[in-house]
């Protein structure tokens, strides 16, 4: 990126540090648990050492960076069972987003979600893990696009953005892309049935499974 683009300081400056910041933690090219020296990191995205603080305060706001007393930041550590209080969180807006996305998608939006779900089961059927898995998050970005219900989508951006980890390690567990996909398939199918119950229920029913594999 040209310098004149990359302000040093001001809000800019804090906005460019935060999106690569998050951008990278959420790409997983940054360990939980490692440190986020400010100085390392001012230095590696031209802003000023104010605006890496600035960045890392408002991660650390939204649960993706813990900050240490007199010992500075790092990234944080979810724990299993922090997972699955996520989840827990999730399960109840994601079975809001399904039964919203019953009602409100149009037919295009469904046979897109037909689509999704075709391409899924051919992923798993390939031994293709990691298409699987870009696919899976597709499609629970899709569902929520089409439910209509902001809050709910902005409510697990950030619950999902503290699972990265997790939801990387699931989708290269053995057997796991194989159990998942009927569960998503069953969520579409209930979705294009316009059975907003259905719906609910079935992204209740995956989400309970990915608790249980999560304890596994």
């Amino acid at each position: 990126m040209a310098d004149e683009a990359r302000p040093s300081g001001g809000e800019q400056a804090k906005q460019h540090a935060l999106t690569q910041l998050r951008h990278a933690i959420l790409r997983g090219e940054m360990a939980p648990a490692q440190r986020l020296v400010e100085n390392e990191l001012a230095e590696q995205f031209g802003v000023t050492r104010a605006s890496v603080r600035a960045a890392l305060i408002d991660l650390a706001a939204e649960g993706l960076v813990e900050r240490i007393p007199n010992r500075g930041s790092r990234v944080r550590l979810v724990t299993v069972e922090e997972a699955v209080a996520i989840t827990e969180c999730r399960m109840v807006l994601e079975g809001l987003c399904a039964a919203k996305a019953a009602v409100q998608a149009t037919d295009d939006q469904l046979t897109e979600l037909a689509d999704l779900g075709t391409a899924m089961s051919k992923a798993v059927a390939d031994g293709e893990p990691m298409t699987y898995s870009g696919l899976n998050q597709e499609l629970h970005a899709k569902i929520q696009q089409f439910s209509g219900q902001q809050v709910a989508v902005e409510l697990l951006d950030r619950l999902n953005a503290q699972l990265v980890r997790h939801r990387f390690q699931l989708a290269l567990r053995p057997g796991r892309p194989q159990q998942s996909v009927n569960e998503h398939l069953a969520m579409i199918e209930a979705i294009r049935a316009r059975d907003p119950h259905a719906a609910d229920a079935a992204a209740r029913a995956h989400l309970t499974s990915v608790i249980d594999a999560l304890r596994e």
